[in-house]
């Protein structure tokens, strides 16, 4: 990826973290949305571990076949990312590599906690701001992000 790649790629999510805003985040809206992504994954066939939370309590969590424990540790090492700097994983590892460094260089953060890699995005909700948080892992982070990407956009269709 080149850097005009990494800043058009930066510019991208930022707008998809601006528009994919929901009016409300309720225990029945979270598994409606997990139950959306487990059907995309089911029809493209993907090994994908699929996590949904509202603050700490997990409301959602989905592993198809294919999957491994080490999916949810990368679930949890990129909520831990969304839930410190506010924005989606994938957000916060290109802009590192925006700026010709990497995640672990800039933050000095243990990578056993943190993964700045695509996959979860900040829930928001107008007029609250981010409540939670939706990731996906088991495919390439670029493809875990846009899946997450995807759903939230049919969800709020």
């Amino acid at each position: 990826m080149t850097t005009d790649d990494v800043r058009a790629t930066i510019a991208e999510v930022e707008q998809q973290e601006r528009e994919l805003v929901l009016s409300s985040f309720t225990n029945d809206e979270s598994w409606r949305l997990g139950c959306l992504l487990v059907e995309l994954a089911e029809e493209r066939d993907l090994a994908v571990t699929i996590d949904i939370r509202r603050g700490t309590q997990q409301l959602f969590h989905a592993a198809r076949t294919g999957t491994t424990p080490d999916n949810d540790s990368w679930v949890e090492r990129k909520v831990r990312v969304v839930e410190r700097f506010g924005a989606s994983s994938y957000l916060v590892g290109l802009r590192a590599k925006e700026r010709g460094t990497t995640f672990a260089e800039q933050h000095d953060l243990p990578l056993q906690q943190y993964a700045a890699h695509g996959g979860a995005f900040p829930v928001r909700v107008h007029g609250v701001g981010p409540v939670g948080v939706v990731t996906v892992s088991g495919l390439p982070q670029a493809d875990d992000h846009a899946l997450v990407v995807e759903a939230l956009r049919a969800f709020l269709a």
